[in-house]
């Protein structure tokens, strides 16, 4: 088994010419969120996780994106609840989430 289970990468990217980014949808405090949940469910999630910013992957029509491997699942978000259940369903039960995949 690989030292963690999932990696998830979430475009931070800023575009410098203010088409629309990640960014833009706030990005790094979903981010930022997301690695402050998963430290503290702490045992309740069966398999060590890492939460990584990645710059731009290309998806920005699709909203805020975070892909999560090795499986390479693609999702969109709008809140924190869209992000807590991606982190339960996922994160802990290894479920695809799949109103929130594109």
């Amino acid at each position: 088994m690989d030292y963690y289970r999932y990696h998830v990468f979430f475009c931070t990217n800023l575009r410098a010419d203010g088409s629309p980014c990640c960014q833009q949808y706030g990005a790094q405090e979903a981010r930022d969120y997301v690695k402050q949940r998963v430290k503290a469910l702490g045992p309740l999630i069966p398999d060590k996780v890492r939460i990584n910013n990645a710059g731009c992957m290309d998806r920005c029509a699709e909203g805020p994106v975070i892909v999560i491997y090795p499986e390479g699942t693609w999702y969109t978000y709008v809140d924190h609840a869209d992000l807590d259940e991606i982190i339960a369903e996922h994160l802990v039960h290894g479920r695809v989430v799949e109103r929130l995949q594109i």
